[in-house]
C-alpha cells in the first residue's frame, strides 16, 4: 500500500479503505525454540513414531466388492417319445439365457436331470461365472449333490463325479430344491425338447418366446383424437 506506483485495482482498494481505521503491522518471526518447547509440553504419553513406508502409495482407494451370484434352473424330461433337458441362466440384471438339448440315447429321468444340471454348470463356466445358485425340482439330484443323500445307483455315480469336478472351477455354488410349479419354464421346455423329432442333418434354431399382454386386435385400434 506504500508503493508509489499503484495499479488500478490497488488504487481503488486504497480509496475504499480510507474510511476505516486500519493499521498495518508486520508479522513477527516465531523462534524455533518456542515452537519446540510448545510441542514438548503437549507430548502424549503413548506417542508412537510415524511410519513413512507406503508400499502401495500409488493406490488411491481400496474397496471390497461382494460378488453377487448368478442363478441357474435346470430340468430334465424322459417319456415314451424321447428325452430332453433344459437349463436357464439368470444374470444379475434378470436376463435369462436358456439352453435346450434333446438326448439321443436311452436315459432314465434321473439321468436326464443330471444331464441338464451339467449342461447349465458348463454354460456358467464358459461365461466365467464364479458364484452360482443352482435350483432344480429333482430332490434326488439336489440332495445327492449337497451330500445329504447317498448315491447308490451305478448310473448316477459318474454323473455326480462330473458335477463335483466342475464345481472346482467356481468360488461358491449352492444347490436348492425348487418345486415343479415354480420351475415351469425349465420343465415346459425340457418336455418340448423331449417330444421334438430333430433332423440331424439340419441345425435347429433357438426358440424365441415373447409375452403378449393384450389381444392382437387391440394393437390395431387407432387412437381417438
Amino acid at each position: 500500500m506504500e508503493s508509489t506506483a499503484l495499479n488500478g485495482r490497488m488504487a481503488r482498494w486504497q480509496i475504499l479503505l480510507l474510511e476505516f481505521d486500519i493499521v498495518y503491522v508486520s508479522q513477527k518471526a516465531i523462534k524455533g525454540s518456542a515452537t519446540a518447547e510448545f510441542l514438548a509440553s503437549k507430548a502424549l504419553e503413548d506417542y508412537e513414531s510415524l511410519s513413512f513406508d507406503f508400499p502401495n502409495e500409488e493406490l488411491m482407494y481400496v474397496a471390497t466388492i461382494e460378488e453377487r451370484p448368478w442363478k441357474m434352473n435346470f430340468d430334465g424330461a424322459s417319456n415314451a417319445v424321447g428325452n430332453g433337458i433344459r437349463a436357464v441362466l439368470v444374470s444379475l440384471n434378470g436376463d435369462h439365457y436358456s439352453f435346450t438339448c434333446k438326448l439321443d440315447f436311452d436315459s432314465t429321468n434321473n439321468m436326464a436331470e443330471y444331464e441338464a444340471c451339467i449342461m447349465g454348470i458348463q454354460a456358467a463356466r464358459e461365461r466365467k461365472i464364479r458364484t452360482l445358485e443352482v435350483y432344480g425340482d429333482s430332490a434326488l439330484v439336489i440332495y445327492q449333490l449337497r451330500g445329504e443323500w447317498e448315491t447308490r445307483d451305478p448310473k448316477l455315480i459318474n454323473y455326480r463325479k462330473v458335477v463335483l469336478e466342475l464345481l472346482e472351477e467356481f468360488d461358491n455354488v449352492t444347490f436348492s430344491y425348487l418345486p415343479r410349479d415354480k420351475n415351469q419354464m425349465a420343465d415346459a421346455l425340457a418336455t418340448l425338447a423331449s417330444m421334438i423329432k430333430a433332423n440331424k442333418q439340419k441345425d435347429m434354431k433357438p426358440i424365441q418366446m415373447s409375452i403378449s399382454e393384450v389381444p392382437a386386435h387391440c394393437c390395431n385400434i387407432e387412437e381417438e383424437e
